[in-house]
């Protein structure tokens, strides 16, 4: 079998045999496996993509994406629009209607107060909520009656789907809550790794960076959903062992993102048993350039903050001549095929919002060389380029992935082809894309001069995923390590910008506005390089029905629809 493009069309991608599902629970087991393991299942504390799918078997948002990037109502008893009064016409309120009948797992009954608390919890400025940009433009959330929930924007906001919308916003209980929040966020453990959620499944042991061990939620609104009773979630290993176990073993029945090489891929596909799934959403391969000095000379709680500006890649000359050497043509062709697009973009898409920039496809060596000699960088006795003393040495850390490691071998290369000496680091992909504000070696830490990794933001709306990249959301002890900006990018420009597209109704001049905030952190200032835009791929064992991809959310957003196949 031919591996899956990312090109396929949507019905073959979703081919399966009907649902025979009588009632809940019939079906057994599901084995998932994560080889980035989960280590939280409060994705209001991680950034990482691997907590959120986690977090999504049990905490729900009020609506969801689809596979097709359009919303459909979650909790919700509808989605809101001007016409059914849940958008005001002045676009600065959005009111939501809860179902009736939601329970918690416990047995207790979702109310608007439970969404209030959510925004309340992640918007407190002592939380470190690794999804604040969700709520962007918030000006408070009320509980009009105890199914119907208010948010209120500062200024007019033309999309309001954004905070309890998708898997990066879901609702968490406030009973279970209600002790953690600000400061104490991070110290409640057993409600960071036992939520109690309105999912299809509910957590019955959590091992961090190891195993979840999942049941059917008994309390689930549709009485015949989950089919499977159980579902353990696996973590660990690297992405080739993940897709061996389906495509090769069968010992498991999804393995997540397997970022492997074309052909690796389809000569485990040959085997019969499973089969890739994959699609392209926004997800973007890309070098964070680190704007702050991650030196080990400073104090502990002071590397990596803006108080110590970074000694040269403060300079824009040398963070031009680093996307300037990068031949993002053959990272893509060996790191993905079909499955990937060379790109400049932090932001790929809709195309409304992808900038025309392509100037960075184009390798230029030499006129790299000729930017840093311009700058008084000068070649040392070793190659190694210098000025005031200060050598282009640099460390460039990313998790442990084969096709990343890869990367950073050609990488290094061209870098030192003009006069940059760089060390290679890799972490285990469970420490990097973790929340522990005690590592050294998380992405949000960042104690490196550059990193490289990818994530993606939900549905069609790019806006919270650009808000990210503002002054006040750098990373520091302050937040727990908890900020969306890695890079400690700072741009007043950026952020008037974002203030713009907040108040701006205009479709075409809203991803005008996006367009030129996706250049200002790429081609205008590289504090953010970008590779390649990539597919979203998962292997799928064969007997595993109701799978569908879903590039636009959390990637196992519909896993109350999974069956066993019948022959």
């Amino acid at each position: 079998m031919k591996l899956r493009t990312l090109l396929m069309s949507a019905a073959a991608t979703m081919a399966f045999a009907p649902a025979a599902m009588a009632e809940r629970g019939a079906d057994g087991q599901v084995n998932v496996i994560m080889w980035q393991a989960p280590s939280t299942m409060n994705l209001y504390l991680s950034s990482g993509t691997k907590d959120i799918i986690a977090a999504s078997m049990t905490l729900e948002p009020l609506a969801s994406f689809t596979p097709e990037g359009t919303l459909t109502p979650r909790l919700a008893t509808e989605l809101p629009s001007i016409e059914n009064g849940g958008i005001s016409e002045d676009l600065k309120t959005v009111t939501w209607k809860l179902k009736e009948g939601i329970k918690w797992s416990d047995g207790t009954d979702l109310t608007a107060d439970d969404v209030v608390f959510t925004a309340n919890y992640c918007m407190h400025p002592d939380g470190g909520c690794a999804q604040l940009a969700k709520f962007e433009g918030v000006e408070s959330v009320e509980a009009v009656d105890p199914l119907t929930v208010k948010v209120t924007f500062t200024e007019p906001h033309p999309d309001p789907f954004s905070a309890f919308v998708g898997g990066q916003s879901p609702i968490l209980q406030k009973a279970q809550f209600e002790q953690c929040i600000g400061s104490a966020a991070p110290t409640c453990t057993d409600q960071n790794f036992n939520p109690i959620g309105t999912g299809p499944f509910k957590v019955v042991e959590f091992k961090t960076n190891d195993v979840i061990t999942f049941e059917a939620n008994p309390e689930y609104r549709d009485p015949d959903k989950p089919a499977f009773a159980t579902l353990t979630m696996k973590g660990g290993g690297d992405a080739a062992a993940a897709a061996r176990s389906v495509l090769e073993t069968g010992e498991f029945d999804y393995a997540w993102n397997t970022q492997l090489a074309p052909e690796v891929l389809e000569g485990m596909e040959a085997n019969g048993k499973g089969h890739v799934q994959a699609a392209f959403g926004s997800l973007v391969e890309r070098i964070h350039v680190n704007l702050t000095d991650p030196s080990s000379s400073l104090p502990e709680g002071e590397r990596s903050t803006t108080k110590h500006p970074h000694p040269f890649l403060t300079d824009p000359a040398v963070r031009k001549a680093l996307s300037m050497a990068i031949d993002r043509n053959l990272l893509t062709e060996i790191g993905y095929g079909q499955a990937g697009k060379p790109t400049c973009n932090l932001v790929p898409a809709p195309a409304a919002w992808a900038s025309d920039n392509t100037e960075c496809l184009t390798q230029d060596i030499e006129g790299a060389k000729a930017l840093l000699d311009e700058a008084g960088w000068v070649p040392g006795g070793d190659g190694v380029r210098e000025k005031d003393g200060v050598r282009l040495s640099m460390v460039f850390q990313t998790s442990v992935n084969a096709v990343r490691q890869d990367f950073q071998a050609l990488i290094k290369q061209w870098w030192s082809e003009i006069g940059i000496e760089t060390e290679l680091k890799t972490v285990d992909a469970s420490v990097f894309f973790g929340s522990d504000a005690g590592s050294p070696d998380t992405l949000q830490k960042f104690y490196a001069d550059v990193e490289m990794y990818a994530n993606n933001f939900e549905g069609n709306n790019p806006e919270p995923y650009l808000a990210k990249n503002t002054c006040n959301k750098a990373p520091g002890p302050e937040n727990q390590w908890q900020g969306e900006n890695t890079s400690r990018f700072c741009d007043p420009k950026h952020d008037e910008l974002l203030a713009e597209l907040g108040k701006t109704v205009d479709l075409e001049a809203r991803g005008k506005l996006g367009q030129q905030m996706n250049d200002l952190i790429t081609k205008d200032s590289n504090a953010i390089i970008p590779l390649v835009y990539r597919g979203t791929a998962s292997a799928v064992s064969d007997t595993l029905g109701g799978v569908e991809l879903n590039a636009w959310d959390t990637e196992l957003w519909n896993v109350a629809e999974w069956h066993r196949k019948t022959e």
